[in-house]
């Protein structure tokens, strides 16, 4: 299973295989597969064909959104990814399918929400902070995180580019990073100057650090 080192940058809301390839090549660490409504959405196929083409070079994370177990599961029998991200509910017999599977679980958790506060991360491998609206590329306060320690690794999201990324970085001491909108010319399509500008902004912030 995949264990999360700090430095993990992932691109979300990847729609097309070109996409894909121009993330990768751009030296994240991850791309985000998205299943819940969204303009981003992928039919199980599209995704399919993605992650077959990806395999084995860059993590694929199958992101949900108050989808029910049955829809989770069944997507996930065929799409071959190794995290999964669940923005909403997360109950006992889903977390205990997806252990079953062997992938890693990112719980989402919205800012200034009570399950912000209330959710209990040991249960996960990774604990992703994002605002409200995920995929919206609204920023929004991260001074929650004074307030809020965890144990697992925090990846921050929500309103991310490659003009902010460092600095948010140096705020929140986040492991990884994620943005979707942020590095996009329109919904789902990605700017391939602008990922690769946030990839490389966000590396040397975490180069940085051990210098």
């Amino acid at each position: 299973m995949v264990e999360f080192a700090r430095g993990y940058v992932k691109i979300c809301g990847v729609t097309t295989l070109g996409d894909a390839n121009a993330v990768i090549d751009a030296g994240a660490t991850g791309i985000g597969l998205i299943f819940a409504a969204s303009p981003r959405q992928l039919s199980l196929e599209r995704a399919m064909a993605i992650c077959a083409a990806t395999k084995g070079r860059a993590l694929r994370t199958a992101v949900f959104r108050n989808n029910d177990n049955t829809f989770i599961l069944n997507a996930l029998d065929v799409v071959d990814v190794e995290i999964v991200q669940i923005h909403g509910p997360l109950d006992g017999e889903l977390l205990k399918r997806l252990r079953q599977r062997g992938v890693a679980i990112v719980k989402a958790l919205p800012i200034e929400s009570d399950e912000f506060y209330d959710f209990d991360e040991s249960t996960v491998d990774a604990v992703m902070i994002d605002n409200a609206e995920p995929g919206s590329g609204i920023a929004h306060s991260w001074d929650e995180l004074t307030e809020r320690s965890f144990s697992v690794p925090v990846i921050a999201a929500g309103g991310l580019n490659a003009g902010n990324v460092a600095s948010i970085i140096a705020l929140t001491g986040a492991w990884g990073v994620d943005t979707a909108s942020g590095v996009e010319s329109s919904p789902g399509v990605k700017d391939r100057d602008e990922v690769r500008a946030f990839v490389d902004s966000a590396r040397t912030a975490y180069a940085t650090e051990t210098t």
